[in-house]
């Protein structure tokens, strides 16, 4: 049972399901499928992509018959199927909800990196992660060591950061256009070290949690063991950003907490909100009172020549309601472990204060190396580098993509480092199952979702090129062809070594 109860209106449900264009389906042998089964399989895919939570009300069946012009009769068969199916649970009295069937193959990991020696022979799609910008990381580290000894002298213990480094942070916000003082910025261990800090600091378990549908799989993971309770807010049609009105009407029926958004170059998505989007809910979140967390951690990673919208910020820059989240992570080298909050004074005082029962502090030597980088220009410089192998392998995976699996659909983002593709009605899970036992492994849709959503849906991350992304479609052409002729898994035959 999904972690909220929302209810979907007859007219919004009917929106939703003539945008699929279902109830003019028709059977591959060419026969016109019922009304009742298009109505029926349209609600089904909606839930499996997300669109309509799961635990979502829907309308009663005489309101949603009038919505969509159809017999009372059709809607009532339909809802019959979806609970044979396990896709809708009734209670007299109380109306019908949407569910996920409990053999639905639900992934049980997590996105950890594989072990550099299982690289020969298997290609790993799992983390959206690249190796490190050289000779920039080596140079940073260089820096670092000829400023430790002054640190050296020290406890070591900065539970707020080095003062160097929020001091740069600080500037960097300000020549954004966001005047910003080193008060403002807490130095973390990650932008999960981030999300974890402020998920203690601002909620308590069981207090409710809106979230981007799909959002960032770890996080959403780190928010669950967290206690809270999520709430979905799916994107908008076509995945052209925030859907504001859902957004509005979540944070005044739910009244969340607090609220999770990734609006530059979207994971898993790669969708960038647009400034009206930003402006529009900052103040949702205002008039509801939830505070708005936005992660930042994409938005150095601008792949095409695309004019980027003001920071979500700037609609908040005293940061009272709207805190960021940032990390060089992505934009420069995962096994670096720096992120940041920028939020109000009074917050980054009291998460400073909380860090003493969390990590203390973030490492000296690695916050070190990065104000090495931002002091002169070995920033840019390396985040340049990181965009261009970014680009490279995205052209590439798109380019294998439309060869190996041309029934795949997907948007092309103008950035980020992921691509979300829909998986041609097949189960995205079931994919992802047979791949690995193919060599290749790729995180399935509903990682990213709330209750089993995106069930038709891969992640496929930007870290392979060439000949190494042409074999990665491959052999997911392999697994998807697998998964429709029904082969059980354990007859996938595992491939040979593989090296790039």
């Amino acid at each position: 049972m999904a972690q909220w109860t929302s209810a979907v209106g007859a007219s919004q449900l009917a929106r939703l399901l003539r945008s699929q264009d279902t109830r003019d389906a028709v059977a591959p042998a060419g026969r016109r499928i019922p009304a009742y089964r298009g109505l029926a399989d349209g609600v089904r895919l909606l839930v499996l992509e997300g669109r309509v939570p799961v635990a979502a009300r829907l309308p009663a069946e005489r309101e949603l018959a009038a919505a969509l012009s159809v017999s009372r009769t059709t809607v009532a068969a339909a809802y019959e199927a979806l609970r044979a199916e396990g896709f809708l649970e009734s209670r007299r009295g109380s109306g019908s909800w949407t569910a996920v069937p409990a053999g639905n193959p639900l992934p049980t990991r997590g996105l950890e990196p594989l072990p550099p020696e299982a690289a020969s022979s298997m290609i790993d799609l799992g983390c959206a992660a690249l190796p490190a910008p050289e000779p920039w990381l080596t140079r940073g580290v260089q820096g670092a060591m000829e400023h430790l000894p002054l640190y050296a002298h020290t406890h070591g213990d900065y539970p707020a950061g080095l003062p160097a480094l929020r001091q740069a942070l600080a500037d960097r916000y300000t020549a954004r256009g966001i005047p910003t003082m080193p008060e403002q910025i807490m130095v973390t261990t990650g932008a999960m070290g981030a999300v974890a800090a402020l998920c203690r600091q601002i909620t308590r378990p069981g207090e409710r949690v809106a979230v981007d549908s799909p959002s960032y799989a770890n996080i959403l993971q780190l928010m669950r063991d967290a206690g809270a309770r999520l709430v979905p807010v799916a994107l908008t049609d076509r995945l052209a950003g925030w859907d504001v009105p859902a957004w509005r009407q979540v944070m005044r029926d739910a009244a969340p907490r607090m609220a999770y958004v990734v609006a530059d170059f979207h994971n898993p998505t790669g969708t960038l909100a647009t400034e009206d989007q930003r402006r529009r809910l900052v103040d949702a979140a205002r008039a509801a009172g939830t505070v708005l967390v936005v992660d930042e951690t994409m938005a150095e990673l601008r792949l095409d020549d695309v004019e980027m919208p003001r920071p979500v910020c700037a609609f908040d820059p005293a940061g009272s309601n709207v805190i960021t989240v940032g990390s060089v992570s992505k934009a420069f080298w995962a096994g670096m472990r720096i992120g940041w909050v920028r939020a109000a004074p009074d917050l980054i005082r009291s998460l400073v204060a909380a860090r003493a029962f969390a990590d203390l502090g973030s490492p000296v030597l690695e916050q070190l190396a990065i104000v090495s980088l931002l002091e002169g220009d070995g920033w840019e410089q390396a985040v340049r580098i990181r965009r261009d192998q970014a680009r490279e392998n995205r052209d590439a995976i798109v380019a294998a993509l439309r060869r190996h699996l041309p029934d795949w659909e997907f948007s092309v983002p103008a950035g980020g480092l992921t691509l979300w593709a829909r998986t041609g009605g097949l189960s995205g899970s079931r994919i992802a199952e047979a791949g690995e036992r193919l060599g290749v492994r790729v995180p399935s849709g509903p990682r990213f979702g709330v209750d089993g959503a995106f069930e038709g849906f891969v992640r496929l991350p930007f870290t392979v090129s060439g000949a190494v992304a042409d074999e990665a479609a491959s052999r997911l052409a392999a697994a998807a062809q697998h998964v429709a002729s029904g082969t059980a898994a354990g007859e996938v035959e595992t491939p040979h070594s593989f090296v790039a």
